[in-house]
């Protein structure tokens, strides 16, 4: 292994936050001719549908512009290399929509995704789905090519540095599931996650309060508002939901 690919990956391994890790990724990415990212994963997908887009965790290194019109705007609804990564694991090239672009495959709704697009010069580049261990949680990253190169420019990078290009995607993928993850308008209090932490080991409401310090009705207090923070209606709710974030039994950094 490449001692420069080999640092990479040890850097990641040791980063403790998804920003760091994120704008990191993004630079290591940029060297190899890929310069603008989305990062997407959900939990709650079916087998129609990504689920409910405030639960996304969305990374992304694409201007404002783009990213109200493709994730806002629901554009990634009816994305071809989206659809694609609902149903596959693995890389992908942008290959694939061009090909069915000229069998008339591609619907009116994801013509209107490939215009919009090109309008951005998001016009070559690869994706990549990741294997998720739950049926109802997917994760796949889109790399698009620097301005000005084609998706044959494209496919040559891949042939030589697509392996190094997969490990350290995936690694990156690996990594964002040990970290607390930035969902909007989601993040526990320090008590919110104490209390959460302790009705998952069992306890009781009187039990936490003794063990807090606290009386029963200010550790309900706490439930209540950690339910409410995470839009959930019950605690047990609350509990899979912030273990899931990884906002609960964690390794303080």
């Amino acid at each position: 292994m490449k001692p420069s690919l080999l640092n990479d990956l040890t850097e990641m391994t040791n980063t403790n936050s998804v920003d760091r890790l994120w704008n990191d990724h993004c630079e290591r990415m940029a060297a190899y001719g890929f310069d603008r990212l989305i990062y997407g994963f959900t939990l709650f997908s079916t087998q129609t549908s990504l689920g409910d887009p405030n639960e996304f965790l969305v990374l992304s290194n694409h201007g404002r512009d783009y990213l109200d019109g493709f994730v806002e705007g629901g554009l990634y609804r009816d994305a071809p290399m989206v659809n694609w990564a609902m149903s596959h694991a693995g890389a992908s090239s942008w290959r694939r929509v061009g090909d069915k672009l000229q069998l008339g495959e591609l619907s009116p709704k994801m013509l209107k995704v490939i215009e919009f697009n090109f309008s951005h010069n998001v016009t070559a580049g690869y994706s990549i789905s990741f294997k998720t261990v739950s049926s109802r949680t997917r994760a796949a990253i889109s790399l698009a090519g620097k301005v000005g190169l084609s998706q044959d420019d494209v496919d040559a990078i891949w042939d030589e540095f697509g392996t190094e290009i997969v490990l350290l995607n995936n690694l990156m993928h690996l990594k964002i599931m040990t970290l607390p993850q930035p969902m909007p308008n989601q993040s526990l209090t320090a008590r919110q996650r104490e209390t959460l932490e302790w009705v998952g080991d069992g306890k009781t409401m009187q039990d936490i309060a003794i063990i807090m310090g606290l009386t029963q009705a200010t550790v309900e207090k706490h439930l209540r508002l950690a339910r409410e923070t995470l839009n959930v209606d019950t605690t047990a709710q609350a509990v899979t939901k912030a273990a899931f974030q990884n906002q609960i039994y964690v390794l303080k950094s």
